[in-house]
């Protein structure tokens, strides 16, 4: 691979690193750009060690699709949000809907603080010019 296409796969993932950290402030509206550009230039760094950072935002976005889902539809479902009301006038169901919310939002936070760690921790390694593993 030469220095030049070696330098734009490299500040073309800067751009991406950079787009998963605005998403924090515009609501998620921007996640969506980074994972498209992943994979429209994936394939341009196949065997270097860039390639590792495009797995690893893709890898990064789709366990966060999926974790983010499992905590939102626990955290809907044991607070009534699919009609079905598990709060009801028994209060041990009512405190086993609570704990079930509340693991749900865990898994919502947990996922969150994933994420930024993942995204701070591959932009670090490509600004050292390192593979992420």
């Amino acid at each position: 691979m030469s220095n030049d296409k070696r330098r734009s796969l490299t500040i073309y993932n800067h751009i991406t690193y950079f787009l998963y950290v605005i998403s924090y402030f515009t609501a998620g509206l921007l996640w969506i750009v980074p994972i498209v550009m992943n994979y429209a230039k994936r394939h341009d760094a196949d065997g270097t060690w860039l390639s590792t950072h495009f797995d690893w935002q893709i890898k990064t976005f789709w366990y966060s699709i999926v974790w983010f889902i499992i905590g939102i539809v626990i955290t809907a479902f044991a607070l009534g949000g699919f009609g079905v009301s598990m709060l009801a006038d028994s209060g041990n169901i009512a405190i086993g809907s609570t704990l079930l919310g509340g693991f749900g939002l865990l898994i919502v936070i947990f996922t969150f603080i994933w994420h930024l760690y993942r995204i701070i921790r591959g932009w670090i390694a490509l600004t050292d010019g390192r593979p992420v593993p």
